[in-house]
């Protein structure tokens, strides 16, 4: 059984509320003031959660790291409780999202170290490609904004759709300039993307979300991003200063060790590729 607590987005929600942005600066209890403590890292359960238990159980002793792994099911506050500094650190996202996340809600979370990219891929219950989706189809597509882009260009890059011409990180179905199919836009919590597949014709689903619902990237995606030149590897990250905390060093060398890209090709078989 591991020793991992695990969050759920309910409870989240309610954590969020109380503790917010307000308790940033405050040293009371924080997760990351106390270096000779075990550091706390927010994760979400699949990959990154499982990553970091695998260094946990197999290679935090012998590297003297006292490591603590809280899963969270959502995309915010991983972020939130590492600017308060209820965690010394966080492992569940990539620079684009940050980028955005830090702008909007003026935090100041930096990155330490990539380690892996999960490709994101359109999948579906109904039709066996991509070009069996008939006119009109129903796309679900995660809401946040650098995820809902990086999916509409996902679509664009094989030919599903049209996007207008240097159309970035923050693209929405209002910049699409050719829908041959007529297709239509649903705009769910990413999390939720999986548990949309009966009810839409497909759904562009985050890897992490789609290996929980036991679908297999790699095998099971009608079309998936390409991993060469990709900018959404998702690294280790902490609040901004915490950078040299000795203890974030020893996970950040433990996770870009040969060891752990042994154990993502193993695990994972291309459905998540190391990025070191």
């Amino acid at each position: 059984m591991r020793n991992t607590a695990k969050i759920t987005t309910a409870v989240l929600a309610a954590g969020a509320l109380t503790f917010g942005l307000t308790a940033c600066g405050s040293d009371k209890d924080s997760a990351s003031s106390d270096t000779s403590g075990p550091l706390v890292v927010a994760a979400s359960p699949t990959p990154h959660a499982e990553i970091l238990d695998y260094v946990k159980k197999n290679l935090a002793k012998k590297a003297g790291l006292d490591l603590e792994v809280k899963e969270f099911t959502d995309y915010v506050t991983p972020n939130t409780a590492t600017e308060d500094g209820s965690v010394g650190a966080n492992y569940f996202q990539n620079q684009p999202y940050l980028d955005d996340f830090n702008k909007k809600n003026g935090t100041h979370i930096v990155p330490v170290v990539t380690v892996h990219l999960e490709p994101l891929g359109l999948y579906s219950h109904k039709v066996k490609s991509a070009d069996a989706l008939k006119s009109g189809a129903t796309i679900a597509v995660p809401n946040d904004s650098v995820n809902e882009a990086r999916a509409l260009k996902l679509l664009a890059a094989n030919g599903i759709i049209t996007l207008k011409d240097g159309v970035g990180n923050e693209a929405t179905p209002a910049d699409i300039t050719k829908n041959p199919k007529n297709l239509k836009f649903k705009e769910l919590e990413a999390a939720q993307t999986p548990r949309s597949l009966d009810d839409v014709d497909a759904a562009v689903i985050n890897g992490n979300y789609a290996i929980e619902a036991d679908l297999k990237p790699a095998k099971d995606a009608l079309v998936l991003e390409s991993a060469q030149n990709n900018p959404y590897g998702n690294f280790l990250a902490v609040k901004k200063g915490n950078e040299d905390d000795p203890r974030v060093k020893k996970l950040a060398k433990l996770l870009t060790s040969p060891e752990v890209k042994k154990f993502i090709e193993d695990k994972y078989a291309g459905s998540v590729i190391p990025s070191f």
